[in-house]
This record gives structure tokens, sequence and C-alpha cells, in this order.
């Protein structure tokens, strides 16, 4: 360690306040690697949610002293980063005004001589470290279409960091590759650009890769995580996959619900046709308006959230002696992935119009795709909605969000003869499935709390307001 410089330890912060440890995902960084303040280091699994930890530093990271799959306790150290410290400048300031062309050239590579050595040609130990890009590089390069063999370098090793991507995008790209490969030869160059190929191609590969996933996002493409495969027991029949963390809790989750709520549920079919021409009217202007589509799930969310205001013993827990009844609707979403299921929550729901819940319900997805949702995003729930009919659902039994009283799923939308009047008429018609924890709640309660619901959806007309 050079005397320019001092380790500073990476403590694992309380992320909330009920948390008292967290496991480590999988490192961004690897000992060598140049960290900027605010940069990811890591990604750490909670109970609910992935988090990245950003650092609170600039620096080298040296050492790491947690294992990816460990679980850390909060305030204990999982890392080093070493920082550069002010060198003593008494003796280069005094001789500086004095001395001659070749002193003042020599003054400013004292504190060159503690920065990441450039890449030179020739050098070999280089070459892996410019080749290793942070998920964030690669992200912002898929982005915007940037060939990293073209973008510089101030990372240890030559390693790109963000701020090199960002640099580059600002300056136009040309100046920016002129500057850097400048001091380089042709030969290290051509190195460089072997050595990246590789990685571009693995992650041109990765992000073009068809997902399949369900929930809120059925239209997009979620980030889904690598989960290691086995081989099988000496036989081809079977392979075996590692449980992930987050598979854990979600075992551990679905287990204490069904064990401690006793699980009841009913259904009521709702007459949507209405909904279907009002969003049918209203999605392309809302689009060119808002950038964002305007779901079904949106409108379904509303009419709940309006049905919980009428009965608000909905919105509750049970507590052994009490039944505590929240003031705020804070309604949760269940979105699916390959990987996992994701709970963010929509905070005071009540509070927001149709075109409002649309913002958030898009702003989670694209949280949920990204891999992005916070601690934050994930607590305080009071009453959870499911949207199984995006993949095609028409009928099923939900497990409740513990420890909240009640889940409803909205099914798919279907066109089915009815009758109307003695008359058959071709509607689009609807499941909606409602499961309660039959501690706290009855079936008359729940079932005039659906009737409410269905009243709400079936009350759209074409002339419905978002705003």
């Amino acid at each position: 360690m050079s005397d320019n410089t001092k380790l500073i330890d990476v403590i694992l912060p309380q992320l909330a306040e009920s948390l008292v440890s967290a496991t480590i995902g999988k490192w961004l960084k690897q000992p060598g690697d140049q960290v900027d303040q605010y940069e990811p280091i890591c990604d750490l699994i909670t109970d609910k949610v992935n988090a990245e930890l950003p650092s609170t530093v600039e620096g080298t990271l040296v050492e790491l002293l947690a294992e990816e799959g460990q679980t850390v306790n909060v305030g204990e150290v999982i890392a080093r980063i070493a920082v550069a410290v002010a060198a003593p400048a008494a003796p280069t300031v005094p001789a500086a005004p004095s001395a001659g062309a070749g002193q003042v050239n020599s003054a400013p590579q004292a504190p060159a001589a503690a920065r990441p050595p450039v890449p030179a040609a020739g050098g070999s130990a280089d070459a892996p470290m410019r080749s290793r890009y942070s998920p964030a590089v690669q992200t912002l390069a898929a982005e915007h279409g940037i060939n990293l063999a073209a973008v510089p370098g101030t990372g240890m090793g030559g390693r790109i960091t963000r701020k090199d991507v960002l640099t580059f995008l600002e300056s136009g790209g040309a100046a920016a590759v002129h500057a850097s490969n400048g001091a380089a030869s042709a030969a290290g160059h051509q190195a460089q650009e072997a050595a990246q190929q590789p990685v571009l191609q693995a992650v041109q590969t990765e992000v073009q890769e068809p997902v399949r996933h369900s929930g809120l996002h059925l239209s997009e493409s979620p980030r889904i995580p690598t989960i290691e495969v086995e081989g099988g027991r000496g036989s081809s029949s079977e392979f075996l996959i590692d449980v992930t963390p987050i598979r854990n809790t979600i075992a551990t989750r679905m287990r204490q619900s069904v064990s401690e709520i006793p699980h009841a549920w009913t259904m009521i079919e709702v007459d949507v046709t209405n909904l279907v021409v009002l969003r049918n009217k209203l999605k392309d202007e809302f689009k060119r308006k808002e950038g964002i589509n305007l779901t079904y799930l949106a409108f379904m969310m509303k009419a709940v959230v309006s049905a919980i205001k009428d009965y608000p013993i909905m919105n509750s827990v049970w507590a052994v002696d009490k039944i505590i009844v929240k003031r705020d609707i804070n309604i949760t979403l269940a979105v699916g992935t390959e990987d996992s299921v994701m709970t963010p929550v929509i905070k005071k729901a009540d509070q927001k119009n149709i075109a409002g819940l649309a913002r958030e319900i898009d702003e989670l997805a694209q949280k949920t795709r990204d891999g992005k949702l916070r601690l934050e995003d994930m607590q305080g729930g009071t009453f959870t909605v499911n949207n199984t009919g995006s993949f095609g659902s028409i009928l099923s039994y939900p497990i409740i969000n513990y420890p909240q009283a009640a889940i409803l799923t909205f099914e798919s939308i279907v066109k089915k003869p009815v009758v109307i009047n003695d008359m058959i008429a071709v509607r689009s018609m609807a499941n909606i499935c409602l499961s309660l924890d039959h501690r706290i709640l009855d079936g008359v309660i729940c079932g005039r709390f659906l009737q409410r619901v269905k009243d709400n959806l079936e009350s759209y007309t074409p002339d419905t307001k978002l705003y």
C-alpha cells in the first residue's frame, strides 16, 4: 500500500429499521477495480428485494471480506477501499518558481505516480483489466450502441468506468477517441479490441435473448439473474438448481402465510365491456401525452381503492388480540418474473387518479425490469392486487401476502355470450378472485366488497375522465 493512500472500511449499513442482516448477492466490483463515489459495488439481498450498495468514497477496491451468498450482519465490514490522500506539498511547491522547463514537467509527476498505470503496448497485465466491464458500463453502452473499444478508460489498468462512458457521449466520441488512443501503439489497441470482442458479443446476446415473463411488464424484458445448474446425480433424467436467497425468502413467506392464515376464497364475474371501449378510446392519446401505456390494471386499481374506502376492514392486519385497520391505502402489486415474484407498493393510492396510478404502475414496472427496486419501494403495503390475466389465466387461487388480510386478482378479459334482458349479447367478461384471512374477514363483508368492485368497474363509461 502506497504512503499516499489509506484504507477505508465498507460497512454493511442498516437498510431499514427492521433489518439486521443482508446477503451478498453479487460483487459488482473485484479487487483492483477503480470505484467512483456512489457507484454500486455489490448487490444486497434482503427479505424482499435486491438493493445495490453504493460506495461512499472514490478509490480502488483492494479486499473483499464477504463472499457471494454470505449473510452479513449490519455494521460488519464487507470490503476495503484504498483512497488517495493529499501528499505533503512542501518539497515541491517552493522549487517550482525557480526551476527550469525540465523541473516544471517533473512537478506533476509526483501525484501521477499514485495514479493507475496507463495501458501500454505489450502490457499484458492491463488487457484483462480493460476488458472487464461493470454492469453499469455494459448497460449504458448497450443503451447508446457504444463500442467500448473506442472509449478511453481512466480506471485501474485502463478500466472503463461509467463516468468514462458519459464523458465519451458528451464529447461526441471522436475527440475522446483521439485523446485516449494517442499514447497507445497500434498493436496494443488491436489486442485490447480482440480482448473486448467476446465480452461485447456476450452483452449483445444477453440483451437480445427473449425472456419469458409475466405481470405488469408483459411487453418488457426484465433482468433475469443467472441460476447455477448442476449436473444430474449420475443420470440425464434430472438436474439440480440452486435455491437463490430470494427464492428461499419467497418459500419462507409462502409457508408462513398458508400455515398461519386460514385462507378462504371467493370469485365474482364482471362485465368490462364499457371499460374495454374506454381504454381503446383513450390509450393512443394517453401514450402520446404521457409516453406510457394505459393498462387495464390502472382502472382496476382505482375500482379496488374506491371499494376499500367503503369497506376499510379490507385494509387491515391480524394482531392476535386486535385487528389493526390501516388508514393509508397502499396497494401492493404482485409482479412475477422468470426468477421470482416482486411486490412493489403504490403509496397512498387513494390520493391518485387513474392517470396517476398508470404512471406509478409504469415506473414500478420499469424498476422491476431493471432490477432497481429499492427497499422502500417494497414496504408498507396494506392490500395486494395481482394481474394474473396478463398471461391468460381465467381463474386462480392467490396466496395472501402476509400479514395482509386479503389479495385480489384480475383475470383475463374474455368475450362471452351473456343474457341481458332475456336476450343474448356478446360481452367482454372478466373474473375477479379474492383470497381472504378468515380470522378477520367473513363471506358477507367480502361479498359486499367484491360487489362494490364490480359496480365500480361496470360504471366506467366512454366519458370517464383519467385526470
